[in-house]
């Protein structure tokens, strides 16, 4: 696994709009305050041609416009590291315009983004073996005043930080809109970590666990596989392996394209195991369940050594007796690994920013989550 070197001070910041640009309010208020605040804290900024262009359809410009950018910034030597501007609809359509036999030859460089990002996130570590960090895009350094999570953004990309944690509310209902582009997160809803381990693992380790804990399916049969292994919630776990992940919206959209090599990353990296980081933006509870399914069938699985699921856009969403819990279980409880949702991750805020491919040490005690990432 490659790691970027970080952001030193008086470093460069890169931006560039692979998927929407900031052009409309209140991204492109916010991103002009995020570009003061960096140049205040002694950075330089390098704007790519996109930053401010909403040309494209569901993206920032033409599918080869917005790949010649995202290549091209990668590989300049003007920038230091790289933030996208925002997330967006069609990233996938810049993939076979981008350049990454270049990306992959060239000096590591940490790009930054989540949501539509995923497309190169998920890819520069799966097909370049280049660390990445799936965190907030250029204009959320734009509020006023900063939430503890962008802080910590700051922290990884410069290298004073490896450990995240969970926070202790969540944004509900967001309050900036185009009258109030700076207005930070609006934290209303106490984290709340839910956490299932196997039950053998349960009762071995003391017999804290309990049979009215079973997870049950749809008719009320509490599921196993391979044996009578069934899942229990919890109120701690641990979990160690190699995080890989993204917007489920956008990994099961790559499923099975010339761009899908993660069974070849996997078995160059079956000893380290894998930690599955995901959350959801537009699907409903069955789309997370077909997802789940889709992935699974394609092998992508293997060697998994945990999930972590961060609070869907569809949080508390029920649907013919499925809720967003179970849209991951039905899959994640057949590999007999500790399962922990509602985590600080994806689409409703805060996020805890994750390095793709890097070693990580993912505690939960107590209803908190602390997340260890080493460098190997």
């Amino acid at each position: 696994m490659r790691y970027p070197e970080f952001l030193k001070e008086k470093g460069t910041v890169g931006f560039v709009a692979p998927s929407f640009g900031c052009a409309g309010e209140p991204y492109r208020t916010a991103f002009e305050n995020a570009l003061k605040k960096w140049k205040e804290m002694g950075y330089s900024v390098d704007l790519g041609p996109n930053c401010f262009e909403a040309s494209g359809t569901g993206i920032s410009n033409t599918p080869e416009k917005c790949a010649q950018e995202l290549t091209g910034y990668y590989l300049s030597h003007k920038n230091d590291v790289l933030i996208s501007c925002g997330g967006g609809e069609l990233m996938c359509e810049i993939l076979e315009h981008v350049d990454f036999d270049a990306i992959k030859q060239g000096a590591p460089k940490w790009f930054m983004g989540y949501s539509d990002n995923t497309n190169m996130t998920f890819l520069l570590t799966t097909i370049c073996d280049t660390a990445s960090i799936y965190g907030p895009c250029g204009c959320v350094f734009g509020m006023e005043p900063w939430h503890i999570s962008v802080r910590d953004a700051v922290g990884l990309i410069t290298g004073e930080k490896r450990m995240m944690g969970s926070y202790e509310k969540w944004e509900k209902e967001k309050l900036k809109d185009e009258e109030h582009p700076l207005l930070p997160y609006n934290c209303t809803e106490d984290f709340a970590l839910k956490v299932y381990i196997p039950h053998k693992e349960i009762h071995g380790a003391g017999g804290i666990g309990s049979e009215d804990n079973f997870l049950t399916d749809a008719t009320g049969r509490g599921e196993s596989w391979g044996g009578d292994i069934s899942m229990c919630k919890s109120s701690s776990a641990v979990m160690e392996g190699r995080l890989i992940g993204g917007c489920v919206d956008c990994l099961v959209n790559l499923t099975g394209t010339k761009f899908d090599k993660v069974k070849e990353f996997i078995d160059r990296y079956k000893e380290d195991g894998f930690i599955w980081f995901l959350e959801a933006c537009d699907l409903n509870v069955f789309g997370i369940r077909r997802a789940m399914w889709q992935m699974e069938q394609a092998g992508w699985f293997r060697y998994v050594k945990g999930f972590l699921f961060g609070r869907p856009l569809c949080h508390g969403q029920e649907m013919m007796g499925l809720d967003q819990y179970e849209a991951v279980l039905s899959v994640a409880r057949k590999y007999h690994v500790p399962v922990m949702m509602d985590i600080d991750l994806g689409h409703l805020p805060p996020m805890m920013p994750l390095v793709t491919g890097s070693m990580a040490k993912v505690t939960a005690k107590e209803g908190k989550l602390e997340i260890r990432m080493e460098y190997r």
